[in-house]
């Protein structure tokens, strides 16, 4: 039996769809691959902002930040007399947090902390270069932080060489004894210069674990401060100093 023209055109009809269909780009369509690829990492880019204490690991590369602003979700603190200026500034390509005001007396400490995170137990992870600085340099974490007169910080110093971890309680700073060693300022570690290292600070209840470029330094146990509190930055006096890739898990 032989098919009607009118068959005949429908099936061809069918056929051009299906070809049409077929060879669509990824660039057609009511969302273009351009676009939802653009969606995707914005949505990405969003997620890795929202900060919860209820989910345990966060990573800052600072890469998504403005340069020349304080990140949105950090707040800034200072006490002492002189001034503070944490920001996004760009190192040869690479973003990222900053402390450059680097015109204070020896008396004062800047404090960056993240707003959205507040944690007892974790461990902290971050590359730091103490850029400049004749009273100090370097920096170093702040943890149960609950204002700029209490909590806890670590910081390395390229100037002296070592690494120290103290209490901040009612405003006043005390270097805190060593488990095994006793009161010794810290510890000294090799000559740091102005390059990149890699700072590390384990906490779990009352025992503090410091590390430096992945070689564990001491421990200290300290109750002071018991509770969870943010978590962020610090640098003393004129020291201007560089963050990137700041990794926090929460025990």
């Amino acid at each position: 039996m032989k098919a009607s023209s009118e068959t005949i055109m429908l099936a061809l009809a069918f056929i051009l769809i299906a070809v049409a269909c077929g060879n669509q780009k990824p660039g057609e369509g009511n969302l273009s691959g351009e676009d939802e690829n653009k969606k995707s990492t914005k949505e990405s880019s969003e997620s890795t902002l929202r900060l919860s204490s209820s989910e345990p690991m966060k990573i800052f590369d600072f890469e998504d930040y403005i340069t020349g602003q304080l990140p949105s979700g950090w707040s800034e603190y200072y006490s002492g007399s002189g001034g503070t200026e944490w920001k996004v500034t760009d190192d040869y390509g690479n973003k990222v947090m900053a402390q450059l005001f680097s015109d204070n007396p020896n008396n004062h400490f800047n404090v960056v902390v993240n707003d959205s995170i507040t944690a007892k137990d974790l461990t902290l992870k971050v590359r730091f270069k103490g850029v400049t600085g004749h009273h100090d340099q370097g920096g170093g974490f702040v943890w149960r932080f609950t204002d700029i007169n209490n909590y806890y910080v670590v910081r390395a110093n390229p100037l002296e060489d070592n690494v120290v971890l103290y209490k901040v309680k009612d405003g006043n700073r005390t270097d805190l004894p060593l488990v095994d060693k006793g009161r010794t300022y810290g510890m000294d570690v090799p000559p740091m210069d102005n390059s990149w290292h890699r700072l590390k600070l384990s906490v779990k209840g009352d025992l503090f674990t410091v590390y430096l470029d992945d070689k564990t330094l001491f421990k200290v146990q300290d109750s002071t401060f018991k509770n969870a509190g943010k978590i962020g930055f610090w640098t003393k006096a004129d020291a201007v100093t560089y963050f990137d890739d700041f990794k926090i898990e929460i025990e």
